[in-house]
C-alpha cells in the first residue's frame, strides 16, 4: 500500500471515529475513558467556546449565502508521549470538545489506538445505531400514505 493511499484510509477512519464522538454524550464518552488507565496529557489548548459561519447554497449548487452562526466548543490535547488530538462539538460543552481531543490523540497512539477503538467507539458506535434504529421505527409508525382519488365526473 503506498503512502498516499494509507493516509486517506487514515483520514477516513479519523473522521468516522469523529462523528461517533460528535453525536455521543459527554458522559457516554467519559464512562468508557474511565475504564481504560489513560497515559499523561496535558492541553495544549484549553477547552473554550466560540461561534462559526454556517454557509448555504440556493438549492445545494447555487451562489453561497451566510446562513447564520453556531455555537461551538474546541480544545486540543497532547500526550505525553507527543500525539496530539483536536476536539470541536456542536454548543457550549466545553468538557466534551475536551474528550473528544483526548480520544483522537489516544486513537494516533500505537499503544492505546486498539483499546480505545475496542472500549470507547465500537460501544458508543453501537449505541448511536440503536438510537437511530429506534428513531427511525417511531418516525416510521407517524408515516401516513396520501393518495388521490379520480371522481368518476367526466
Amino acid at each position: 500500500m503506498d503512502a498516499v493511499t494509507q493516509h486517506n484510509n487514515q483520514e477516513a477512519q479519523r473522521k468516522a471515529v469523529m462523528a461517533v464522538l460528535a453525536h455521543a454524550e459527554a458522559g457516554e464518552i467519559a464512562a468508557r475513558l474511565r475504564t481504560l488507565a489513560l497515559p499523561g496529557h496535558q492541553d495544549l489548548r484549553e477547552p473554550e467556546n466560540g461561534l462559526v459561519m454556517l454557509r448555504g447554497r440556493v438549492g445545494g449548487d447555487g451562489a453561497p449565502f451566510n446562513l447564520g452562526e453556531a455555537t461551538v466548543s474546541r480544545a486540543a490535547v497532547r500526550l505525553a508521549s507527543g500525539e496530539v488530538g483536536f476536539g470541536y462539538t456542536l454548543g457550549r460543552n466545553s468538557e466534551k470538545a475536551q474528550l473528544i481531543a483526548l480520544c483522537d490523540a489516544l486513537l494516533q497512539s500505537r499503544d492505546f489506538s486498539a483499546s480505545v477503538e475496542r472500549d470507547v467507539i465500537a460501544p458508543l458506535r453501537e449505541l448511536l445505531m440503536i438510537r437511530r434504529e429506534q428513531t427511525a421505527a417511531e418516525t416510521a409508525a407517524t408515516k401516513v400514505d396520501f393518495y388521490t382519488m379520480v371522481r368518476g365526473e367526466g
